[in-house]
């Protein structure tokens, strides 16, 4: 991997929305003028609960000091990816599915360790050497420290990334808040925490795969009755729309593993604005209650969660 601490910073920008007077599948979209909130979401939940508190002791999670002493070796990073927790957002993971954490001892600029000996054993720094970017992480944030011993560790955004060894299965966050110092990595690098989350990213999901979710981590839907080209048309109103929710406007600056093309939005003839993904506009359902659940696949065989690209996963002959 290519060493590199310093963060890649994104380009803001902005435009008016879309008239969308002529074919939507372009390859460059437009940026829609405002960052309306999603609608229709619901708070969070559907995974494990932070660990809080767990094993304070010294502020490392471990029983006594820092020493000299190595560390076993780190297993490998893998393919990182993003999974969505209930009090937490989405939170980035190892190729295992395990949490990776970062702690506020250390430093991002310039990117320095400050986990030695004990503090090491119980905080397994994560490799650098064969990190990849999943769904939903930038490639950009990946870059790698070395550390006292001479080993390289995996920073993101130029934090250094650690496991915790209470954490047995993936999606577990018992390191979270231990000592005050220990906190779950949010993909950009920051503290993971539900305001983290952007107006649309990637989660995977164990039976779908990866799919799209809001800001606060609703399953984002599809109806096989809209239409993209050559103009964008809702099928879903009155009653429908109030079961199926429009995703409000998201600007493309504030997605996360998100095809960009097609990104925009547009105006219903109801007056309200809506998202689209690849020019399908998209919704959520009222009757997924929190993040994870996908209640809403396959209902009257119309409504499909939908895919990085834009895809109704699981539809058929889609």
């Amino acid at each position: 991997m290519k060493t590199s601490w310093r963060t890649a910073s994104l380009v803001a920008t902005a435009a008016s929305v879309l008239a969308l007077t002529t074919a939507c599948g372009q390859d460059n979209s437009t940026t829609p003028a405002s960052a309306a909130q999603n609608v229709g979401a619901t708070a969070p939940a559907g995974s494990p609960t932070t660990g809080a508190g767990v094993g304070t002791g010294n502020g490392y999670g471990a029983d006594g000091n820092q020493s000299s002493s190595s560390p076993s070796p780190a297993a490998s990073a893998g393919k990182l990816t993003v999974a969505a927790n209930p009090d937490l957002g989405n939170v980035l993971t190892d190729g295992s599915g395990l949490t990776l954490y970062r702690f506020d001892k250390d430093t991002a600029n310039p990117p320095k360790s400050n986990c030695a000996g004990d503090c090491a054993t119980t905080w397994p720094p994560v490799p650098a050497s064969d990190a990849t970017a999943g769904a939903g992480v930038d490639k950009a944030l990946l870059g790698e420290v070395t550390r006292a011993d001479g080993t390289k560790q995996l920073t993101i955004g130029g934090w250094p990334a650690y496991r915790y060894a209470k954490d047995v299965n993936g999606g577990d966050v018992n390191g979270q808040g231990v000592g005050g110092k220990w906190f779950a990595l949010a993909p950009d690098g920051k503290k993971a925490s539900l305001a983290s989350l952007p107006g649309l990213s990637v989660r995977k999901d164990p039976k779908l795969g990866n799919i799209i979710v809001n800001k606060n981590g609703m399953t984002v839907y599809r109806f096989l009755k809209d239409k993209a080209w050559p103009k964008v048309i809702s099928n879903c109103t009155g009653a429908c729309l109030v079961k199926w929710p429009a995703v409000g406007i998201v600007k493309p600056d504030d997605t996360q593993g998100v095809k960009k093309k097609g990104l925009m939005g547009f105006t219903r003839p109801d007056g309200v604005q809506q998202m689209t993904v690849n020019c399908w506009p998209i919704y959520t359902f009222s009757g997924d209650k929190a993040p994870g659940d996908t209640n809403g696949q396959g209902v009257g065989g119309t409504w499909y969660a939908v895919s990085p690209d834009g895809k109704p996963v699981g539809a058929p002959g889609k």
